[in-house]
């Protein structure tokens, strides 16, 4: 029988509590969970505002614990870089002039009594063919590929590149699902660069 039990939590740097989860079983190893937090919270406090993996390994015999904090999600170190709150597309509101209520309202009723089922339609089907394709995606920020560097080496230890520039490539790979752009560009075109070797000089090792 294992000696230690691992408890995983993801929390936000300086802000670790008990949860429904994890309260339960430090309780039934007798672990001084004031105590736990506030190690945790003192060693993750420069992570404030991102998430942070942390393993709390406790001795079940004694209760006493160690605490091993590891590096926040990219997205999460990306929005720090960035000074984000969350990395989200912002609703695009409708360019569509506005009338007054009660004024739109009975033109509308009065159009609609005035047109065939035919015509209402074949209307509805020229509205749609209009709009259809024309959402755009809204950009919240832009990474330099010098944050792209700097994020890439806080992660440097979980990555599973073996160079600089594969690494990197991992970085901006996870850009690509996220509202941002990588020195004014797409990353996918930014992963093309960087196959094509723009960016080697920034990514010579040490």
């Amino acid at each position: 029988m294992a000696e230690t039990e691992t408890i995983d939590l993801l929390i936000e740097g300086g802000k670790a509590k008990p949860g429904p989860t994890t309260a339960p079983k430090l309780g039934v190893y007798k672990v001084n969970m004031g105590k736990l937090f506030q190690d945790i919270n003192e060693q993750t406090k420069d992570y404030k505002g991102m998430n942070v993996p942390v393993k709390v390994i406790i001795n079940k015999k004694d209760g006493s614990y160690s605490i091993k904090i590891g590096t926040p999600p990219v997205s999460s170190l990306i929005k720090k870089e960035l000074g984000l709150k969350k990395i989200a597309e912002e609703k695009k509101e409708e360019e569509e002039a506005k009338e007054p209520e009660e004024s739109k309202k009975k033109k509308d009723d009065n159009t609609e009594k005035k047109k065939t089922k035919k015509e209402l339609k074949k209307e509805k089907a020229e509205k749609a063919k209009k709009t259809k394709g024309k959402k755009e995606r809204v950009i919240v920020g832009n990474l330099t590929m010098g944050q792209c560097i700097k994020i890439m080496k806080m992660k440097r230890d979980s990555l599973l590149a073996k160079n600089m520039k594969k690494a990197v490539k991992e970085v901006v790979s996870s850009v690509v699902s996220m509202p941002l752009t990588i020195e004014g560009k797409s990353p996918k075109e930014v992963l093309k660069e960087i196959d094509e070797g723009k960016y080697d000089d920034l990514l010579k090792e040490g």
